[in-house]
């Protein structure tokens, strides 16, 4: 049993998805797409702009999306269907690129609700105000409990529930900072702050979740082809009505990732096809469920390779 699955932010980085473009026709199709959708070269910015506008989250986002979707048309031109998955799912953004694979959103769409979630996502809290800090080698449980000790009346909350080992924290930028320092007397291996813009998967994104509700109200969402295993639920999900709401809440909701590999793993997935920029899914995959073999599915040449695993 295979999942398809689809990477976050932070796997971005400049020239990601060229070569799919120069290679695949319906590739560079996803990137015309969601540059005709955001009314700008998007495609510009990912191959030849500077890193740091790159990773501004408004660009991120929807780039990363572009670049997730152009590998899966590549492997659809190459006879690949979602027929041959049994789910899929994405980190946090990632399933934007989920549901668009498995024909729940269209790509116009998933470009202008993730420049919104972008953006909404920067605003919602001022520049220096919040933070967040990865703590590793420390459980789910004892994170969550440094978390609560550090908040103090503000908020920190563990965010990002990423493997056995590796949980990211979020709030504000104080509590945070608290956090590291009582990860480090608990035993963390490593705690360190992150070089994000803003605080994610926090009580303090109610702002843009607030935006997103407004947003997917007006957008058609129909049933995945196969069921989206949801950040929020770490379970299956193919209720048009329910995914919208799962998407609202995961704004401000952590990211079950860990759970969700879980899941999958005990429904049988035995393959994890990561379609997209990077390989970290890949790693975290094969530290939540050994047994699951990965494939990274980001280059012409492993279009091919995945393509001819199935023929």
């Amino acid at each position: 049993m295979r999942a398809f699955v689809f990477p976050g932010q932070g796997a971005q980085a400049i020239g990601m998805g060229k070569a799919l473009a120069d290679a695949y026709p319906a590739a560079r199709e996803v990137f015309e797409a969601v540059d005709a959708a955001l009314g700008e070269k998007l495609s510009a910015l990912i191959w030849d702009g500077d890193a740091e506008t790159l990773t501004l989250t408004r660009n991120a986002q929807p780039a990363l999306m572009a670049t997730s979707l152009a590998a899966w048309k590549a492997l659809e031109s190459e006879g690949v269907s979602m027929a041959a998955a049994s789910f899929v799912a994405g980190h946090s953004l990632g399933e934007y690129s989920a549901l668009a694979a498995a024909g729940a959103l269209q790509i116009a769409d998933a470009a202008r609700l993730l420049r919104l979630r972008g953006s909404a996502m920067q605003d919602a809290v001022p520049v220096g105000v919040g933070a967040m800090a990865a703590l590793l080698g420390l459980d789910f449980a004892t994170a969550s409990e440094v978390a609560a000790e550090a908040a103090q009346g503000e908020v920190c909350q563990a965010a990002n529930d990423n493997d056995p080992a590796q949980v990211v924290v979020s709030g504000h930028r104080a509590a945070v900072e608290r956090a590291v320092e009582i990860a480090k007397a608990r035993g963390a291996r490593r705690a360190l702050l992150l070089p994000v813009s803003a605080p994610f998967h926090c009580a303090l994104m109610e702002p843009a979740a607030q935006v997103m509700d407004e947003a997917l109200a007006e957008v058609a969402i129909a049933p995945p082809a196969v069921p989206l295993v949801a950040n929020v639920l770490a379970g299956p999900v193919s209720d048009p009505a329910e995914i919208r709401q799962l998407l609202v809440a995961q704004v401000t909701g952590s990211v079950r990732w860990r759970e969700s590999v879980a899941w999958m793993a005990g429904a049988g997935v035995t393959e994890a096809w990561e379609i997209g920029a990077g390989k970290a899914l890949s790693g975290m995959i094969r530290r939540i469920a050994p047994d699951i073999a990965t494939r990274a599915v980001g280059t012409p040449e492993d279009v091919a390779a995945a393509a001819a695993s199935l023929a």
